[in-house]
């Protein structure tokens, strides 16, 4: 190929430039304005709850921690197979992170042996949707009810998806989503925080906007602000908002284009499943976003031998996630046993391209070709 076939591409529309050209006529680039206004509707229209926009999904999870008042002595059980976001926003906190393993067939994490890690000292528990796949539910909101933990929906990675018919971010007690470049929709870097209690939307307003009231002094409720609580600089920017908005004004589109090359990914490959490899899989509760599509290899060196083929022809491909009890920063502060599902997904799972260019009949051309070759 003359042309490189990049991993991913954002989707772009016809309104971002001119929704940025519109915020920068008005100067009012901050946060807060009228495209963060639209932005927190549109998603709050297909999620319910209250929406708050952030400058990314790590503030987002951070916003959480503050709001659930975690602090040393709490334990937070979470996916080692995970963005390492997901554990700092607790670990700040002063809060003690338990690992939890990946199913046997899917990144997302064990729920057969969730409760084995719960205790007293259990505050929240943070499913990761890997690839917008949910977790099982009624399984996590039976425990919750009998354990009484809080559970924050890492949703990052799964806008447009849901849990049978209920939209994934509107039945935990928080949930957070990703709009980074990489993700299905997009403006460059962002993120957003739902908040399914009422009594949470004030003080998450309030640690929003660095620890002071200013939320409602815009809303004209009090006649200045002042600093009240904790908090940090989490809002997203007025640019950063209107080019989000002309990108949810398309999501169901895009969402469908995925799913179209996500499903014809799964027909064409489905005969690798005769050699072993593992395609991505979805359970009946699940509908997700077509976000990643991936092959699970049989070793590492059978991943990398293909990743090397691939990038023969300009094709791009990545692993993901380094397992965090096993990364640099984790390994000595705490004894964790072996996670041999997460592991094995560390090592041997690979993603394959998915945007509005990739080549898709020379991708899988590739790849058959790469196993009759074996």
């Amino acid at each position: 190929m003359k042309e490189k076939v990049p991993f991913s591409k954002p989707y772009r529309s016809e309104n971002e430039v001119k929704f940025i050209e519109e915020v920068l006529i008005s100067g009012k680039t901050a946060g807060g304005g009228k495209f963060t206004q639209i932005a927190q509707q549109n998603i709050q229209n297909l999620i319910g709850g209250n929406c708050l926009l952030t400058n990314s999904c790590t503030a987002a999870l951070e916003i959480s921690a503050l709001l659930l008042n975690i602090q040393e002595g709490d334990e937070i059980i979470l996916p080692s197979y995970t963005f390492p976001s997901t554990a700092n926003a607790f670990l700040l906190r002063g809060a003690t992170i338990k690992f939890i393993d990946s199913q046997k067939n899917h990144p997302n994490m064990d729920l057969d042996h969730l409760e084995e890690l719960i205790s007293p000292k259990t505050k929240a528990v943070v499913p990761m949707y890997y690839g917008g796949v949910s977790s099982d539910w009624k399984r996590l909101k039976a425990l919750q009810e009998k354990h009484k933990f809080y559970i924050i929906e890492e949703a990052a990675q799964a806008y447009g998806a849901s849990y049978f018919d209920q939209p994934l971010g509107s039945l935990g007690d928080l949930a957070v989503f990703s709009f980074h470049e990489t993700k299905n929709i997009s403006c460059g870097e962002g993120g957003a925080l739902i908040v399914n209690k009422k009594e949470w939307i004030e003080p998450a307003e309030i640690i929003l906007e660095k620890g002071t009231n200013r939320a409602a002094f815009k809303r004209g409720e009090i006649d200045k602000y002042e600093w009240v609580d904790l908090g940090s600089s989490y809002v997203n920017s007025e640019l950063n908002a209107a080019y989000l908005v002309a990108q949810l004004e398309q999501s169901t589109t895009w969402l469908e284009d995925r799913k179209i090359q996500w499903n014809y990914y799964f027909k064409q490959l489905s005969c690798l499943e005769e050699k072993g490899i593992i395609l991505p899989q979805i359970p009946d509760f699940a509908n997700h976003n077509a976000h990643i599509f991936y092959l699970v290899l049989n070793s590492t060196e059978e991943l990398h031998s293909l990743k090397s083929h691939l990038s023969k022809y300009g094709i791009d491909t990545f692993t993901h996630y380094h397992c965090l009890h096993k990364s640099s920063y984790f390994k000595n502060k705490y004894e964790v046993k072996k996670l041999k599902n997460a592991e094995k997904f560390e090592s041997r799972l690979l993603r394959l391209p998915m945007h509005e260019n990739v080549p898709i009949d020379l991708l899988v051309c590739k790849i058959i070709e790469f196993f009759r070759s074996k």
